[in-house]
């Protein structure tokens, strides 16, 4: 796993790297790229989450020179990343689609096969995506990329007790997903609930 930088390191990065520095731009890119990946992988899906990471960075570097500041450069590239993520929802609605594995086979897979500490994990992952799209993306800014409540709420435009909300109905989701997924044989995953979702 890379190496986190605070963020007054990577934002003094891209104010060099909007002046022209190349090697705080390859520093800039380093330092956030996991967290933008990570960020479009809940908004997207796997599928698309590399190509809306290049997008991101190609539009962030576009105008990276009129950035100044006034924000945390990491929130400032989780907000364009919001946007290049609702771009690509719009444009596929606008494109048919195929169908995938459905709910039902997926639930039956994972009921039929005991689950390690690394599938509990993906399980996780599945349920986090299966959230509303508003309290997915609270909860992964604030408890997966840690970022502030206020910096959540600069990405998501919205005010800092709406975040906070959706965090937590976010997490009540969760817990629920969790003791609805647990049959009896799977108690392990009904504990290891609390220790995955922090509080």
């Amino acid at each position: 796993m890379p190496e986190r930088h605070d963020d007054a390191t990577v934002t003094a990065w891209s104010l060099a790297a909007g002046a022209g520095d190349q090697a705080a731009l390859t520093a800039f890119v380093r330092a956030t790229q996991a967290d933008v990946h990570r960020f479009l992988v809940h908004l997207n899906g796997p599928a698309d989450a590399e190509d809306l990471t290049q997008e991101t960075y190609l539009r962030a570097l576009r105008t990276l020179s009129t950035f100044e500041g006034r924000s945390s450069a990491r929130t400032w590239l989780l907000s364009v990343a919001r946007r290049v993520a609702a771009d690509a929802v719009r444009a596929a609605v606008r494109r048919p689609r195929i169908r995938e594995l459905g709910d039902d086979a997926l639930r039956t897979i994972e009921r039929t096969v005991p689950r390690s500490g690394a599938q509990e994990a993906v399980l996780l992952r599945a349920l986090v995506d299966g959230l509303a799209p508003d309290r997915r993306e609270a909860f992964v800014l604030t408890q997966l990329l840690d970022l502030g409540y206020a910096e959540a709420a600069e990405v998501c435009g919205c005010p800092v007790g709406t975040i906070r909300s959706r965090v937590a109905r976010a997490r009540e989701d969760l817990v629920r997903a969790f003791e609805a997924d647990s049959a009896p044989d799977h108690g392990q995953a009904r504990r290891a609930a609390p220790r995955m979702i922090r509080g």
